[in-house]
């Protein structure tokens, strides 16, 4: 009998799951691959099997998964990779359609915002969730700086500032997994990360808290090297744009 041939729906669907899943968990055993097989009426190992083919050919996995890469499989990969914002949304809305919820984060929404107002609101609330699940999961949900493991104290924090990259908002390269503190020391300049992957502490802050006790927060993880995530490693040039333009120095 002929296989049933993959839809871009579908496709969509399992790059969406693949970016948030984390990588040792990609097989038919997992429950989130078993929901969506249910959800598109495939077997869980036929999803992970999908998801497989597009850890083969995912630039940021030194390791490589399945090769039987189809022509479509590259093209939803690549369209979904290029237009991170417009695709990120996509298939969370045809992920919400499947499990039968009619608005995506109804329960957010300010009833004084109308038309495009409220659309845009929606879009940014999905796809920041979007992007917090594929940072988080890709370290594993540890704080890539202390190793922290409380997934309600986990940001997956911005490299580059959301409001400074538009194209790539969405793309897990520009995303560390933080701790709250750690990604607001981040935010404000506080502390960074080197082209070798080494956390770096300001010398404001060092000079201001030298012997006081935030230091075993901050000051004494000054030259570790940082928990390196299993695929979408930070970016050079995005880390090269946080120290130059918001890293106090």
């Amino acid at each position: 009998m002929k296989r049933r041939a993959w839809t871009r729906d579908e496709l969509i669907l399992a790059v969406n799951l693949y970016c948030k899943t984390s990588f040792g968990r990609i097989h038919q055993g997992t429950p989130d691959i078993i929901k969506l097989s249910s959800l598109i009426n495939r077997t869980p190992s036929a999803v992970a099997w999908k998801m497989c083919n597009f850890a083969s050919i995912d630039p940021s996995l030194d390791r490589k998964g399945a090769s039987n890469v189809g022509k479509m499989d590259i093209q939803i990969w690549n369209e979904f990779f290029n237009n991170w914002e417009q695709l990120a949304f996509e298939s969370e809305k045809l992920l919400a359609k499947l499990h039968g919820e009619g608005t995506l984060l109804q329960e957010d929404i300010d009833d004084s915002r109308e038309g495009q107002d409220k659309e845009r609101f929606v879009k940014t609330r999905v796809n920041q969730a979007f992007f917090r699940k594929m940072v988080l999961s890709s370290y594993d949900f540890k704080c890539c700086m202390t190793a922290l493991s409380i997934p309600e104290l986990l940001v997956g924090s911005h490299i580059i500032p959301w409001a400074k990259d538009k194209k790539n908002r969405l793309n897990p390269r520009n995303g560390l997994c933080l701790n709250s503190l750690h990604d607001k020391a981040f935010d404000q300049g506080l502390i960074s990360v080197s082209d070798d992957f080494k956390i770096m502490v300001s010398d404001f802050l060092r000079d201001k808290y030298k012997g006081a006790p935030e230091k075993k927060f901050l000051l004494d993880y000054s030259g570790f090297g940082i928990n390196m995530p299993k695929r979408f490693l930070p970016d050079k040039d995005f880390l090269d744009y946080h120290r130059n333009n918001v890293f106090i120095r």
